[in-house]
């Protein structure tokens, strides 16, 4: 059964070319894939200044990253069916720091952003890195998908292609 996806895709940056609605929308569903029959959340794509205080706010951090979860939290006395259950939380993705990873790591923009965004669906679903029991688990399931949408392995060692740059995103 397809996966029935409410994605409020939020653009906050000045970045441009960035990924279509619907390449979000592909991304988001290969990571869903069977652990649900709907799912709805938001993907903020924000700049530097954005990133930085929602890091420094929530994770303590005075620098921008690349992707922050932050997943709902059913509030008590709800049922897991209940339809306010299919939501799933919001992802923050900033738009520079894809785009200096993607070159930095010699990887393809658009395999990149995948990354991220299969990276934090899978946060949104319960999975984290907290430990190397935890980080396997989770760039196991990470490789599988990305491979699963045609896109290289993340984590192997890509230096020997050519990265490819299509976001204009200023310096960092």
């Amino acid at each position: 059964m397809p996966l029935e996806l409410d994605l409020d895709l939020q653009l906050a940056s000045a970045a441009t070319n960035l990924p279509s609605l619907a390449q979000f929308e592909h991304w988001v569903s290969a990571a869903i894939n069977g652990r649900r029959a709907r799912a709805e959340l938001t993907v903020r794509i924000v700049d530097r200044d954005e990133a930085t205080t929602l890091n420094r706010q929530y994770r303590g951090l005075d620098r921008p990253t690349n992707v922050l979860s932050f997943p709902f939290e059913l509030p008590g006395g709800l049922m897991p069916d209940d339809p306010i259950c299919d939501l799933l939380g919001d992802l923050v993705i900033c738009a520079e720091v894809v785009e200096r990873e993607a070159f930095e790591q010699h990887k393809a923009s658009s395999a990149h952003w995948a990354h991220m965004v299969v990276h934090g669906v899978l946060h949104l679903l319960g999975h984290d890195h907290r430990n190397d029991a935890e980080a396997n688990v989770m760039e196991t399931l990470e490789t599988r998908i990305l491979v699963g949408l045609g896109f290289p392995p993340p984590y192997a060692d890509q230096s020997d292609q050519e990265p490819e740059i299509t976001h204009d995103t200023g310096s960092i």
